[in-house]
Parts: C-alpha cells; sequence; structure tokens
C-alpha cells in the first residue's frame, strides 16, 4: 500500500524534469530568465474567446516551458550555435527555419517510434531569445500562430511586453552610460 504514493512521486518528478536538459540548462546558466510553464488546461485558459482554431492548435501539447532570455552582451551569435548544437545533441533534428515579425524561428523535434515527442522553438531577435520547449507536438505551420496566441493572450502578453521593455531601457541606460 505504501508503494503506490511512493510511485506516483516517482511518476510526478518524473513528468515535471520531461522538458530537454538543454533548455533546463540554459535556464541555470542565464539567472535573469523568466520563464513560464504552461500545461493542457492552462493552455485552454489562455484562450478566453474558446477560439476552436486554437483548441485544435494546443490539443497535442502536454506541457509546455516558456523561456525569455535578455540577450545583451552575454548571448551572442556564438551562444546560439553552441545551443542549437546542444539540441541537436538530444536528438532533436532542425526541421525548420523561418522569420516572422522580425524574429527568426528554428523549429526542432525529436521522435520516438515514429511519433513526434517533443519540440523547441527558438525564437530569436536582436535583444531577447524565446524558447518554447514543447513536450507534445503542434503543426508545423502552426508555430508562428502558436506564438502569436501567447504574445496577444493578455496576462501572457504583457509579461512578454514588460520583458521587452525592460531590456529596452537596459540597454537604453547602456548606451547613456557609455
Amino acid at each position: 500500500m505504501k508503494t503506490i504514493p511512493l510511485l506516483f512521486l516517482l511518476l510526478v518528478s518524473w513528468l515535471a524534469t520531461a522538458q530537454s536538459k538543454t533548455t533546463e540548462s540554459l535556464q541555470k546558466k542565464y539567472d535573469n530568465a523568466f520563464s513560464l510553464f504552461f500545461y493542457q488546461n492552462t493552455l485552454r485558459m489562455i484562450n478566453q474567446t474558446e477560439d476552436k482554431e486554437f483548441d485544435e492548435l494546443i490539443k497535442d501539447i502536454e506541457k509546455m516551458k516558456f523561456l525569455m532570455i535578455d540577450k545583451g552582451t552575454i548571448f551572442n551569435q556564438a551562444d546560439y550555435k553552441r545551443l542549437t548544437q546542444d539540441y541537436t545533441s538530444e536528438a532533436f533534428e532542425s526541421v525548420m527555419t523561418s522569420r516572422y515579425q522580425g524574429r527568426n524561428f528554428d523549429v526542432y523535434m525529436k521522435e520516438k517510434s515514429g511519433k513526434t515527442s517533443g519540440m523547441v522553438i527558438l525564437v530569436n531577435d536582436s535583444s531577447s531569445l524565446y524558447v518554447l520547449d514543447v513536450v507534445g507536438s503542434i503543426s508545423l505551420n502552426n508555430v508562428t500562430t502558436l506564438y502569436n496566441a501567447l504574445d496577444k493572450s493578455t496576462d501572457v502578453g504583457n509579461r512578454i511586453k514588460s520583458f521587452t521593455e525592460r531590456n529596452a531601457k537596459r540597454k537604453e541606460n547602456d548606451q547613456e552610460d557609455q
């Protein structure tokens, strides 16, 4: 009887660490990173207009970690290349590169037994890096749609905007100090 709660705890702890090791180490390395976790039910709560297309978009996502990093002077092109190599070493394959609203999107996918088990979406611009580490999958043609939906969500969008504005202020202050 005591083994059932122990098995449950082990299962819960395994599920909590199912995100990519590269994403976890990235978050630890950049302590100014801002992260949010989304599960199927929290993604549905974002859909305040009960949009059927959004429900279809997120139906195969079990959970997602959304990580925002202020690149500043501490994250450069060599760091980005190393990051993509780290995802590749975790058996993620590069499946798509795109540009949308001034941002570069790189999508990596991991398959297990012919089924997509995880995706990493890197959204890179001149000042910030956004990482969407997905357990599950979304259709490749909907990657920018998902990012847009998160950006336009009232709560998440406000956090993204305040993070971006904070980064812009820091850059402004850094330029004044020079």
